[in-house]
């Protein structure tokens, strides 16, 4: 959440003043990889669902066992129906006409995979979450390896992607009655989730004619979930001390990236179709940083540096919410900081200082909400 709030700003701004490789570096593992690959920005939605997934064990264990399936199960669905809106008003809610308005999104995802996820939970026990899990990610490369969809570019064949930036912003632009056929392929639009997308997803895309967010890459986005409650099941019940838990945590998430991108030879590691080489690459990376966390906060009792950290995830939503309807809170700094501000900073002390003061300015603002509302006891949950 720090990054998606503005700790990348930063990293952009330090690479404009300097431009060398380290701050380049740093910075290009902040932005999305285009289709395929991963970069650190790219585990940052699946870390949610993973983290997620590893606080519903934590979260409905104690429910469950006061109040039922039942009871446990409408709570579930209605906390699922209370994010799912918040997605709809993030993406800007009623504010544009239909079908201009984005039903599927980050929030929404998030919260079919709570949904998916705590019922699982509650009726399966690990083995079997285990075996559904990979039943999911089986299933979704056989959909995606095997089953044959139309080709939808308007000259059938070739190398062409489907993309806002090549021209494709509206279905009417591709040939959906094409007759020509293709399976297993994973080019930018074109392959099956976006084709379902394409065909059946109502309202805005965010990428024109499909969204990263569709409908059959949230199939394998469950599995992420589930991964998540394996690991909360373990570090709620296993007998194992600290030590040996992060130990566990950082082997397994070696072997899950290893294993993904073993399969990513065949089936790509691709964030936008949330392929099931890319759910096992990201959930290995979560589990691997949930180890490290683990052993300096839990084992080694360093604490004192994760404050802030610990202001921001008491209320990740209502600062996500809140960065949404201010327009990011680096924009709302660079109303003190930008402008004739900025330039001066540019000239007088550095090329691009100006965005560095005002990145810096925007951290300072939304670490002051979290602080502000975890001083006040303010924790708004879902």
């Amino acid at each position: 959440m720090f990054w998606i709030l503005g700790g990348d700003s930063l990293a952009y701004a330090l690479h404009r003043m300097s431009g060398d490789p380290v701050t380049r570096m740093i910075a290009t593992q902040l932005d999305h990889v285009e289709w395929a690959g991963v970069h650190a920005y790219d585990l940052i939605f699946p870390t949610f669902v993973f983290i997620m997934g590893v606080s519903t064990v934590f979260a409905l264990t104690g429910v469950l066992a006061r109040e039922g399936r039942s009871a446990t199960v409408r709570r579930i669905l209605i906390r699922g129906a209370i994010l799912f809106a918040l997605g709809l008003i993030y993406n800007g809610g009623l504010a544009r006409s239909w079908p201009d308005v984005r039903i599927m999104g980050v929030l929404g995802r998030i919260a079919l995979c709570y949904i998916f996820g705590g019922i699982a939970f509650c009726f399966l026990r690990p083995r079997s979450l285990c075996a559904l899990a990979a039943t999911l990610l089986l299933g979704y490369w056989a959909l995606m390896a095997l089953v044959p969809f139309p080709d939808v570019r308007p000259i059938p064949g070739g190398a062409t992607v489907i993309t806002k930036e090549a021209g494709f912003r509206d279905t009417a632009q591709l040939r959906m009655d094409s007759t020509v056929m293709l399976k297993g392929s994973y080019v930018q639009g074109v392959n099956l989730a976006d084709y379902i997308d394409q065909r059946y997803l109502p309202g805005r895309k965010y990428d024109g004619t499909y969204d990263p967010e569709g409908l059959l890459s949230t199939i394998p986005a469950f599995a992420t979930g589930l991964l998540g409650i394996l690991v909360g099941t373990f570090l709620r019940n296993s007998r194992d001390g600290d030590r040996r838990k992060a130990a566990v945590l950082v082997g397994a998430g070696a072997i899950s990236v290893l294993l993904g991108f073993a399969w990513g030879i065949e089936f790509p590691v691709i964030k936008k179709i949330w392929t099931s080489s890319y759910v096992l690459v990201a959930g290995g990376f979560s589990s691997m940083l949930l180890g490290v966390f683990y052993w300096v906060i839990e084992v080694k009792g360093m604490n004192r540096w994760c404050l802030p950290f610990v202001w921001i995830g008491m209320n990740p939503i209502t600062l996500y919410m809140a960065s949404d309807v201010l327009d990011g809170f680096d924009g709302l700094a660079s109303r003190v900081t930008g402008g004739s501000v900025s330039s001066f900073l540019d000239v007088h002390i550095a090329r691009g200082c100006g965005d560095l003061v005002t990145a810096l300015a925007g951290i300072a603002l939304f670490l002051a909400l979290a602080r502000f509302l975890y001083i006040r006891k303010i924790f708004i949950r879902v």
